[in-house]
């Protein structure tokens, strides 16, 4: 694609001039150069919530103290590390990264960007190998293949370019469940045991049977049409934009996605209510008070979003297997070209995604899936240590362990964010009846060439 949605700005700002720490050879001499060099007193890392810093303050050693309002953590040696937050949603974190990312190679030493975050949604665009906004691991001093040798593999593939350089790492690894309200559970099926309901809910064909005898006991399967999509999403056979093309092609799964929507919001298994996700009614289906059975989310999905929402006694949920293995999110950290802090970069990348004590804690103290294949064995079995109060006592991480070492993850593009929100916000329209679905049609393809000026057509499946 000749006008690249950001790469190509990118790439015009960042090679007027060589940055520093953009220059090293294969086997890391630019961070070994770098690295001898004097520090800066301030580390920008950007980000799009709190998560990623409560992670840090939790296992990063060289830590502090945080000032009250989270925006500056003070590391041992004085160091400050500044939180640049903004929302992720409709590409506001991305467009304010982006800005900054073009400033970067004019930037004052205590502006730069050092580290950002970014999600499976959009970690394609951020490294490429093109743009080179994102270090390659190696020019750091760390070896993929070495020391993130414990890590599943699709998240090293997922980080990397399209040469297989990788530009990222990751302390999560975000396999998905069904996490099911055990009171509705004994009521309607009279047993809230995790092997019997995945038995009940283990492919979308008995799946919609068990909706059936939900419905017919007043109950909700999920919330909202929109909790089933990434489900779909993940089973996509080609990338919404190809490498080198200027087109959106929408997958059929999407499209069956919305069909298998209209079918359930017609049938009663779904709330007509709640319209889509992160908003006041979704958050409120997750309460005691709520007609809703079950919701699809990894793990963090459970601690950030669903304990959050809960308001009835301790122990009322539980997970079993999904109806299909998917994936739903990941936050890569990226050390950002022309980092001034390169030493206390690779520290915190490494304290974060390779250090497996590190990881065990975090899995330990936030319920996070963590990113090294071994201590996730170890965690599934260990339920002394890794059961979960929330959860009624119950060790999720032996569900979630074999559904992490089966993910196949959907091919991915740097438009992806972009294209799941405005086709879920375009057919969300005409699943409530508000057009008909040719317009649904119409004004997702509208909605995208405006985000993407650069797109010039949208394919539909035939």
């Amino acid at each position: 694609m000749k006008k690249r949605m950001v790469s190509i700005l990118l790439m015009a700002a960042m090679t007027t001039g060589c940055l520093t720490g953009c220059g090293g050879s294969s086997g890391g001499s630019g961070a070994n150069q770098a690295g001898t060099a004097e520090e800066g007193r301030v580390i920008n890392i950007y980000c799009w919530n709190n998560e990623f810093r409560e992670r840090v303050e939790a296992v990063y050693p060289e830590v502090a103290e945080t000032s009250k309002d989270g925006t500056v953590t003070t590391l041992k040696d004085g160091t400050e590390i500044h939180w640049i937050v903004n929302p992720n949603q409709d590409g506001v974190y991305q467009q304010k990264l982006d800005e900054a990312l073009l400033k970067q190679a004019d930037a004052a030493a205590d502006e730069k960007v050092d580290i950002f975050l970014s999600e499976t949604d959009y970690v394609n665009k951020y490294t490429d190998a093109e743009a080179d906004v994102a270090m390659p691991l190696s020019d750091l001093g760390i070896d993929p293949e070495t020391d993130l040798a414990d890590q599943y593999e699709f998240t090293k593939v997922t980080a990397s370019d399209v040469n297989g350089v990788q530009r990222g790492s990751t302390w999560q690894c975000c396999p998905g469940l069904l996490v099911y309200r055990r009171d509705i559970a004994r009521e309607v099926f009279g047993t809230d045991d995790p092997e019997e309901i995945g038995e009940k809910v283990k492919d979308w064909d008995t799946m919609e049977l068990t909706a059936q005898e939900l419905s017919a006991k007043g109950y909700f399967t999920f919330a909202s049409y929109a909790d089933t999509f990434r489900l779909y999403g993940n089973s996509i056979g080609e990338p919404w934009v190809k490498a080198g093309e200027d087109k959106i092609c929408v997958d059929q799964k999407i499209m069956d996605w919305v069909e298998d929507s209209k079918r359930w919001l017609d049938a009663g298994y779904l709330d007509k209510t709640i319209k889509g996700q992160w908003n006041a009614d979704w958050n409120q289906a997750m309460g005691s008070s709520s007609k809703v059975f079950a919701f699809l989310f990894p793990a963090w999905g459970i601690d950030f979003t669903l304990k959050p929402n809960w308001d009835g006694d301790t122990g009322m949920w539980a997970v079993t297997n999904p109806p299909q293995e998917y994936n739903w999110g990941g936050s890569y950290i990226h050390a950002c070209t022309g980092t001034d802090n390169p030493q206390h970069v690779k520290d915190i990348i490494l304290s974060l995604t390779a250090n497996k004590e590190n990881l065990l804690k975090i899995s330990k103290d936030f319920s996070d899936f963590t990113n090294t294949q071994s201590s996730m064995r170890e965690a599934a079995r260990d339920d002394k240590n890794f059961s979960s109060e929330f959860l009624g006592g119950q060790n999720a991480f032996g569900y979630f362990s074999p559904v992490a070492e089966n993910i196949v993850m959907a091919p991915l593009s740097a438009y992806d964010q972009g294209c799941v929100e405005l086709i879920q916000n375009s057919f969300s329209d005409y699943l409530q009846g508000q057009v008909d679905f040719d317009k649904a049609k119409t004004n997702f393809e509208t909605a995208i060439l405006e985000r993407y000026p650069e797109i010039t057509q949208v394919q539909w499946p035939e």
